[in-house]
């Protein structure tokens, strides 16, 4: 007979380390995890680290919802980056099958297609079946830093003005659900961050300024929904940065997931790229 499980916690699992850390902090917390990863998304080790594991499609939202009932969840959390820009490619109702509560949903229950109305939707969708869609950092809050430079490096003058130029505009393009990442030069917007996401946008902010030495800024939402899209940083975007001529990355404090902070200013400072917890 399956072991029935203690208020456990669903995850609903996209990419990177994120999932990783909800699930330690919920079973710290001595909670028993239910795991959904998504298919081509999350990472397989996953299944490791939780008591229960099952794959899906991320548009398979009827199925997220008989696999959290099986297993008795009532709460939930999002984590993980899925790109928006993989459901606007070609034949995409063919290749990601969706099921039908997942299929009304998008082409009924939503007036636009910005992310935080197809989230909130979902969301909706799940509280109606008993499982609310809850705070995805409230298990992993050590991971949100508070305002500073994290680097040996300070900002030079020129990358003040540049911070103090772009925060502004980063926040308004959040207000809008536009994108939460620009980059910036001279006080000059090189690139804005749509649903391609930051890892793209970097790439197409290094190939506009080639002579590098530009700043990449990451900011909240004025009004984030901390149950999905909360911005996150890592090891990866210093790697990124560095090989796109980015040399700064500032990102909102006490409102940005840093993943593996240690290894992310080792690699700033080995780059010579500046790290600021910024403070709206």
């Amino acid at each position: 007979m399956r072991q029935e499980l203690d208020n456990p916690l669903g995850i609903i699992a996209g990419a990177g380390r994120f999932p990783f850390l909800v699930a330690e902090g919920a079973r710290r917390a001595g909670r028993g995890v239910v795991a959904i990863g998504l298919r081509g998304l999350a990472d397989t080790s996953l299944r490791h680290e939780v008591d229960r594991f099952c794959w899906s499609g991320v548009v398979r939202l009827g199925s997220w919802i008989r696999v959290f009932r099986r297993f008795g969840v009532r709460e939930a959390i999002m984590a993980g980056s899925v790109r928006k820009a993989d459901m606007y490619g070609r034949f995409r109702l063919l290749r990601h099958l969706p099921d039908w509560t997942s299929f009304h949903l998008w082409f009924f229950e939503v007036a636009d297609r910005r992310t935080d109305t197809i989230l909130r939707a979902a969301a909706d969708c799940l509280a109606r079946k008993g499982i609310t869609l809850t705070n995805s950092v409230q298990y992993c809050p050590d991971h949100l830093p508070g305002p500073g430079v994290y680097t040996r490096r300070q900002p030079t003058p020129d990358q003040q003005k540049d911070i103090d130029f772009g925060w502004p505009i980063a926040k308004e393009l959040g207000r809008l659900d536009i994108g939460q990442s620009i980059a910036v030069k001279e006080q000059e917007v090189i690139a804005v961050e749509a649903i391609e996401g930051t890892d793209r946008m970097i790439q197409r902010a290094g190939e506009l300024c080639r002579h590098g030495g530009w700043t990449l800024i990451k900011v909240a939402k004025p009004n984030q929904d901390l149950r999905f899209d909360v911005p996150t940083v890592g090891p990866n975007t210093i790697e990124n940065l560095n090989v796109n001529g980015g040399k700064a990355l500032v990102f909102e404090a006490g409102k940005t997931l840093v993943i593996d902070r240690d290894k992310l200013i080792e690699a700033a400072d080995r780059a010579g790229i500046i790290v600021v917890a910024h403070q709206s």
